[in-house]
């Protein structure tokens, strides 16, 4: 098993990865002889590589894999020591920016680019991976700028975004990068994955078209089954808004349901973390020095909940969105039903009360769907959760 049997689906983007990490291995020998790589090798291979596509496409997993295969001797064979530590990402030369809060700040990643500077400890390539580059700030997009536009000899740059948009990339960063393209995997594709990891094949099926592609979403409905309860009752919402009382209701406990799920996704790291950076500070000493000791722990300890509270926001942001991306399919699954359109629903459970919404007018679901759209728009833009949910349900009331 090799690291690109983890990138479900993507087979064009395998092969162009694949070249290019035989590329790498040929420039890398070629520098160690001193010779000079041919023009068509260095056309394969180049310092900044942007990958882009839908949410569960795998961005993040073919950066990973394309950063084991550029560090393996033997282009990704997913089982020497280079392929495992990248995979658990403790590589030394293999650098992860994976924003847990809401933007990734100048602050990492001028850090990041003065690490990637270094020389390869491994003596082949110093990569820098950046998930969701999208959520880079102005000031921290202008310090990658300046690494992308004059790379040290051996340093790669791998990074994540959903599309090529400026508003996901900035035009400067994009136009220096070799794009990949990635595509929602098949179904069956998602199913074999979740069959090959030791679930039931009917389970992975359904989880597989109800997580619409998405391979570790329907990883999670498949083994979680708080996952699938949140599903079923975003699910019962559409057929359930019959008057304005139940529309905030609803909202309500979307939003409330979202907080929760922040709160426990909170509750199992925040307080491990204050205890670690409480002992790393050395709290309960005596002696010389503990005064200053304590008074830098309380800027740390500050700075920790800063990080934690824009984590917990992501986290409650995310769960939102996986309810909206759910009532998006449901009112999809009715315009499918509406033009009896040969494919394979989303909900299949939720055939009930899909045929009874199939009475509204075409133009009356569509709007519903843009409501859902214009939702998960508004949290984009940092509009409270509770008054863009409250304005979407409303927006849903059945007539």
């Amino acid at each position: 098993m090799t690291v690109w049997d983890e990138l479900v689906g993507q087979p064009e983007a395998v092969a162009i990865l694949s070249g290019a990490s035989r590329a790498a291995a040929q420039i890398v020998a070629s520098r160690r002889s001193g010779a000079t790589g041919g023009d068509e090798v260095l056309a394969q291979m180049t310092h900044a590589w942007l990958f882009t596509g839908p949410p569960g496409s795998g961005r993040s997993v073919a950066a990973r894999a394309f950063a084991a295969a550029l560090q393996c001797e033997n282009g990704g064979c997913g089982e020497c020591a280079a392929c495992h530590t990248v995979g658990t990402g403790t590589h030394a030369d293999v650098h992860m920016v994976v924003p847990e809060g809401l933007s990734i700040s100048v602050q990492e990643m001028r850090k990041i680019v003065l690490t990637a500077a270094r020389a390869p400890s491994g003596g082949r390539w110093q990569v820098v991976v950046v998930e969701d580059a999208d959520r880079l700030t102005e000031a921290a997009a202008n310090a990658l700028l300046k690494a992308v536009e004059e790379p040290p000899e051996r340093t790669v740059f791998l990074l994540c975004a959903p599309s090529t948009h400026p508003d996901d990339v900035p035009v400067t960063i994009r136009s220096r990068c070799r794009v990949v393209t990635l595509r929602t995997p098949p179904a069956d594709a998602v199913a074999g994955v979740l069959v090959s990891r030791g679930v039931a094949p009917e389970v992975a099926e359904w989880a597989a078209q109800a997580s619409q592609g998405h391979v570790g979403r329907a990883n999670r409905l498949a083994r979680d089954p708080d996952a699938q309860a949140r599903r079923a009752a975003v699910l019962a919402i559409p057929a359930s808004l019959t008057n304005m009382a139940a529309c905030l209701e609803a909202a309500d406990k979307l939003v409330k349901a979202a907080e929760e799920e922040a709160a426990a996704f909170a509750a199992e790291r925040n307080e491990p973390e204050k205890e670690a950076l409480a002992a790393a500070m050395g709290a309960g000493g005596t002696g010389k020095g503990t005064a200053a000791a304590t008074r830098s722990a309380g800027a740390a300890l500050k700075d920790l909940e800063r990080k934690q509270k824009s984590r917990t926001t992501r986290a409650q942001r995310d769960a939102l969105d996986r309810a909206l991306v759910d009532l998006a399919a449901f009112y999809r699954d009715v315009m499918l039903d509406q033009a009896g359109a040969d494919v394979a629903s989303a909900h299949p459970e939720a055939a009930g009360d899909v045929r009874r919404l199939t009475a509204l007018h075409p133009e009356a679901v569509l709007a519903r769907l843009d409501a859902v759209l214009a939702c998960r728009e508004a949290l984009e833009l940092n509009v409270k959760p509770r008054i863009a949910v409250e304005a979407m349900t409303t927006a849903l009331r059945l007539p």
